[in-house]
């Protein structure tokens, strides 16, 4: 009786582990290979990169519908929350702290990344330490699994996931990467740096020269391809990321309407009634924004470097956040050096 009651137990207790890995009913369901557009997809994998079709029927096979990945597609932070509440999530002492820790252990890797792409250590550290908390979190979703969903089941974006898709299967062969095992975010961004499969493949940089290119282990592989990217995207060594503005009339409305695209030089804002609470000079391209805090909304010139951290995410109070952490880390930082001379 009692080995009975046991073995019930085990059972009982290897079914709950299994539902709270699996996560609650209606979170995956079914797999992908009985959907016409993905017998499609199949075939143009196996025509445009010659992939083996039964190898690809294998992989989806495995890859499951998540309910739980649409409503996080739905409802992004960047879109629900105002900017004082977003910037509390990336501000903290934990992420401070944590991002001065990972620059004095990788100290090597970032003065090498500096050196080579020209993208300072703290704006390096702050990407990283947004995406992952320095690879503390590199996403708990089977990338498969959440590209197939955008790419078959969420129609806003599909042809985006799609693409995004055909990138992550051919990167799997390109770098001996297991397609049905690996994790990232609902978006399928993976590593420290949480690259998207296109990204990973045009951005990723060996830059050990240890002939792979590795986003999750390799600090740096992970710091060089970080860094890359912004070159890639337009960072400017040694130019300034965004300003504090006041603003006078009502010209600034129309140049908030502009977007956060750099569009207008200085001194043609400065006219507009724009000013920024620094020294600045007037050649300088800027856009305005608005960043809503408790009290009332708060006024920024931003430019070039700050669109540059917008093409990591494609939101303002991202690079926002991404900003002030590394201003914050590179104080930080720079105490301990001096506490420790």
């Amino acid at each position: 009786m009692n080995q009975q009651l046991n073995i019930s137990r085990t059972l009982a207790s290897a079914i709950l582990l299994v539902s709270i890995l699996i996560g609650p009913p209606g979170a995956n369901a079914g797999n992908y290979n009985d959907q016409p557009q993905v017998q499609d997809f199949i075939d143009m994998m196996v025509d445009k990169h010659g992939f083996e079709q039964q190898q690809l029927v294998a992989v989806f096979n495995e890859a499951k519908r998540r309910e739980d990945i649409l409503e996080l597609m739905r409802k992004p932070a960047e879109k629900r929350l105002k900017w004082y509440e977003y910037r509390k999530i990336f501000l903290t002492a934990g992420r401070i702290d944590g991002g001065v820790d990972f620059w004095k252990q990788n100290l090597d890797a970032l003065q090498k990344a500096e050196a080579t792409y020209g993208v300072a250590p703290q704006i390096i550290v702050a990407i990283i330490g947004v995406e992952t908390r320095y690879g503390g979190n590199t996403g708990r979703h089977r990338v498969i699994d959440a590209l197939s969903t955008l790419a078959f089941d969420y129609p806003p974006r599909s042809e985006f996931f799609s693409g995004e898709l055909e990138q992550f299967l051919i990167l799997g062969r390109e770098e001996d990467i297991d397609v049905t095992t690996t994790t990232g975010s609902y978006a399928g961004a993976m590593g420290y740096g949480q690259f998207i499969p296109s990204s990973y493949r045009h951005y990723a940089v060996d830059f050990d020269g240890d002939g792979k290119r590795d986003l999750w282990e390799n600090k740096m592989d992970i710091i060089g391809s970080v860094a890359n990217y912004f070159k890639e995207h337009g960072w400017k060594t040694g130019a300034p990321v965004a300003v504090l503005a006041s603003v006078e009339g009502e010209r600034y409305k129309e140049i908030l309407e502009m977007g956060y695209k750099p569009h207008t030089v200085l001194d043609a804002l400065r006219h507009d009634g724009i000013i920024p609470q620094q020294p600045m000079p007037d050649e300088l391209v800027a856009a305005l924004i608005s960043l809503d805090q408790e009290d009332g909304p708060e006024y920024w010139l931003d430019f070039n470097n700050f669109y540059a951290i917008t093409r990591y995410n494609h939101s303002p109070l991202y690079a926002m956040a991404v900003y002030q952490l590394s201003e914050e880390i590179r104080s930080a930082y720079e105490k301990t050096r001096l506490f420790n001379e």
